[in-house]
């Protein structure tokens, strides 16, 4: 403190009126608090407080008194979107990208955030009944106010009814973001008939949707696995125009073609007489081939579609909000002769060449062979010969080491398909044949003429026959009883048959139990025991003569009767 004065006196300054203050930009001056003065509570400006002396001459003090401080009233709604909102804090990195819409870190946070903020509030309903716009690039719940909110879970409680209204095109995205996400449907069957049923209507308003939508319709296909083929489901909606190369793998005829190293459907044997005969002949063929590699460990997908080029990175919806939150097995999907897209260890791939250069030979030596072997099996006028050493496949390798032979595989199936396609099928149609029955039954008592008794002369009458007595004849002379001969067709029927038909007919002649006790006892089974006896019947006399319960028609009795030598 040396070297300043210390007896210093200062002087005092006037503190100017308020208004004078206000005037010169200087600071408002306190209102001078009066001494026991009661503010009032309802201006809502003072905290009750009194003014009371101190035990320093001259200093007031205040003096604070307990008040009982009323909480806010709840809302229900704000407290929910509170709770919403919370979700957000809880998921966001400390070290966020920010709000830069375009930034890919940025989006796929957002994208996860809006997932788990929408399964919170799939269930929610509104009906507010104000409408407030919303506008922005990629729309989440996070950039919405209270109004807005408010206005857009309005919007999709009627939606959800069927009642799709026109609103701001951001709501109608955010709307679509649920669905693809699968948010507030049952399955993914559900969110693709949701997604193009709002597709159709929301179209009506606003067009701009169309473009995206249709980008997300293939890649929902190839994210979800649904029970029918992407393929399937343009045909079905009539969205060819828009996916005009699109084929489906159950039934890619054409895509095997484009990918085989060689293309039947340019040869001169694939006509259109027989083109169907080729592509069926081609799937029996395929179909034997896969049961075949599945036998030996082979998989047929990926010794097929494994294309050499190094594949690209594809994310799914990636020009939306989207949260890839089911686990994906390892497949592949291919959709055009071009397109191909390899899920391994949940992470899609996407390539442009659908296999490689021993695959297309693999599936050209197929194709060859086969046409080689319907081309004999036709007779026709040009042969066709397929070299399996050509073929450098590894799998070819694998079912050699193993003792299969790819030629005789292909060339056993294709011969099998022929014969099975071209053999002759006779059905006997047992009800058709009763009725037939019937019908010439009928016919044939209409054709029946009653015989005329004639008046015959009396003649003499022949000299009685003096026959020796019965006990001086020899025993070779003893009358025999003369019965009238079977029909020519009964007794080739008779002949066809074997020991154990005839005892089986006999049988049957006693009731349906007994030839079922027949053939149990002769350890078989009565319904091959009879279809051998009709088929027999069949070829000699034309017709059965036992239905399926085992019951012989009467029409056939007497003839049986005398064909087993039954005599009552």
């Amino acid at each position: 403190m040396d070297g300043y004065p210390s007896d210093k006196k200062y002087e005092s300054l006037k503190i100017p009126e308020r208004r004078q203050a206000q005037e010169n930009g200087a600071a408002q001056a306190l209102p001078q608090a009066k001494a026991n003065h009661r503010a009032s509570l309802s201006d809502g400006l003072y905290y009750e407080i009194e003014y009371g002396s101190s035990n320093i001459p001259g200093v007031g003090k205040f003096v604070l008194k307990a008040q009982k401080i009323e909480p806010p009233e709840k809302e229900e709604i704000r407290e929910l979107f509170y709770r919403m909102r919370e979700i957000e804090r809880e998921n966001r990195p400390f070290f966020s990208a920010g709000p830069r819409f375009f930034d890919q870190k940025t989006r796929r946070e957002n994208a996860k955030i809006l997932y788990k903020q929408g399964l919170f509030m799939k269930d929610f309903a509104d009906q507010y009944t104000e409408s407030v716009p919303f506008s922005s690039y990629f729309p989440n719940y996070q950039m919405m106010g209270y109004e807005q909110l408010r206005t857009y879970f309005t919007w999709r409680t009627e939606v959800r009814k069927g009642n799709v209204a026109e609103t701001s095109l951001s709501y109608a995205f955010l709307y679509m973001y649920e669905l693809i996400n699968n948010i507030g449907v049952d399955d993914p069957q559900d969110g693709l008939s949701k997604l193009m049923s709002f597709w159709k209507a929301f179209g009506g308003y606003n067009k701009t949707i169309d473009k995206y939508v249709l980008r997300w319709l293939k890649d929902y296909h190839i994210y979800y696995e649904l029970r029918q083929s992407f393929k399937a489901f343009v045909d079905q909606n009539d969205l060819a125009k828009h996916y005009p190369e699109t084929v489906d793998m159950d039934d890619g005829f054409d895509l095997f073609c484009a990918i085989s190293k060689y293309d039947i459907r340019k040869s001169a044997f694939f006509t259109e007489d027989n083109a169907k005969l080729n592509m069926d002949c081609f799937f029996f063929v395929i179909d034997r081939l896969k049961q075949v590699f599945v036998e030996n460990g082979i998989d047929f997908e990926e010794s097929v579609f494994n294309p050499e080029r190094k594949l690209s990175e594809w994310t799914p919806f990636k020009d939306a909000l989207f949260y890839p939150w089911m686990k994906q097995p390892d497949r592949r999907v291919v959709l055009s002769d071009h397109e191909i897209y390899i899920c391994s260890r949940n992470a899609w791939a996407f390539g442009t060449v659908l296999t490689s250069q021993s695959g297309a030979q693999l599936i050209g030596y197929v194709m060859k062979q086969m046409e080689a072997v319907l081309r004999k099996a036709v007779n026709y006028k040009f042969k066709l010969s397929a070299n399996v050493d050509a073929v450098t496949h590894e799998a070819v390798g694998k079912l050699n080491a193993a003792g299969l032979s790819l030629e005789k595989i292909v060339s056993d199936a294709a011969d099998a398909f022929y014969k099975e396609v071209t053999k002759t099928v006779v059905r006997v149609d047992h009800e058709a044949l009763f009725k037939i029955r019937q019908e010439a039954l009928a016919t044939q008592e209409k054709l029946i003429v009653p015989e005329q008794v004639e008046q015959l002369l009396p003649v003499a009458a022949p000299p009685p026959m003096t026959l020796p007595a019965f006990s001086d004849m020899p025993p070779a002379q003893m009358i025999q009883p003369v019965s009238a001969p079977m029909n020519d067709v009964w007794e080739r029927f008779k002949q066809a048959l074997t020991a154990t038909e005839v005892e089986a007919l006999s049988a049957a002649l006693h009731g349906e139990t007994e030839i079922r006790k027949f053939a149990g006892e002769r350890g078989m089974m009565p319904e091959v025991l009879v279809e051998g006896i009709n088929e027999k019947a069949m070829d000699c006399i034309g017709d059965s003569v036992m239905d399926e319960a085992f019951f012989l028609y009467d029409d056939y009795r007497d003839q049986l009767k005398e064909l087993v030598g039954c005599v009552w």
